[in-house]
């Protein structure tokens, strides 16, 4: 059987990503900053309370995972925060720090031990969430939108390095997302502009190609493909999931 990590995998995107993967015959390792989430997962499932920019307990995950597996064919760097809704000049410095430490930190220290366990098979995908505001930009969530710019950047470098020794890397763009997260951006952003809930998500919905959003289950779907064989020449890719975003900024 193959082996996968989720990183914030017990709930949302995250939680679907794993049950995805566990379908295909996966062992699935799941690892979530919310303890009351983590124990809602399957049995079957392992799991771990983490916070994924403190690298102490990143490094210390990945030595349960090499005594417990011994190797790793797939890791899905999801953990994200949404960080501030606000203008640039109105954000705090820690606010943006917290939101680049989550999503790219993160990001960085699950890779950064990811990948000597590839290397050892010379086989494995590291799959990244970013976002559509990683390729367009996204007006009042200015460290979100950076944070998943350099994602790509990240990913990119990384298909490069890694290449070579047959370990692939890709990033899932998705758009805006059925769901509670979604939810608490949408009354945010209604919030800040006057406006309600409902404006806002038609707002969003009307800068698509389908006039739609999109649901969990797509992102986690893409994921699935990425990492099989099927995929298997499919590296440095940014690949939207997101109904075609034409216009990144809606005029609500």
């Amino acid at each position: 059987m193959k082996n996968v990590l989720v990183t914030a995998g017990a709930a949302g995107i995250g939680k679907k990503i794993a049950e995805r993967f566990a379908d295909k015959g996966y062992n699935i390792w799941v690892c979530d900053i919310n303890e009351s989430t983590l124990d809602e997962v399957p049995q079957s499932w392992k799991r771990s309370l983490l916070d994924v920019s403190d690298e102490i307990k990143v490094k210390s995950l990945f030595e349960e995972i090499t005594s417990e597996w011994g190797t790793l064919d797939t890791v899905c760097c999801n953990a994200g925060s949404a960080g501030p809704t606000s203008l640039t000049e109105e954000i705090e410095l820690s606010d943006w720090k917290n939101c680049l430490a989550v999503n790219l930190e993160g990001a960085f220290l699950t890779s950064k031990y990811t990948i000597p366990l590839m290397k050892k098979r010379s086989a494995g995908s590291i799959l990244f969430t970013s976002s559509t505001a990683g390729i367009y930009g996204y007006p009042n969530r200015a460290p979100y939108s950076a944070a998943k710019w350099a994602i790509i950047g990240f990913m990119k470098t990384l298909a490069m390095e890694l290449g070579p020794f047959g370990i692939r890397a890709n990033a899932v763009c998705p758009g805006a997302v059925e769901g509670p997260r979604m939810e608490l951006v949408l009354a945010r952003e209604a919030r800040l502009k006057g406006l309600t809930r409902d404006q806002v998500y038609h707002g969003y919905a009307s800068g698509t190609s389908m006039r739609s959003f999109i649901e969990a289950d797509d992102i986690a779907n893409m994921m699935v493909f990425l990492a099989s064989d099927e995929a298997r020449f499919v590296s440095g890719q940014v690949i939207s999931v997101d109904g075609h975003t034409e216009n990144p900024d809606p005029k609500i």
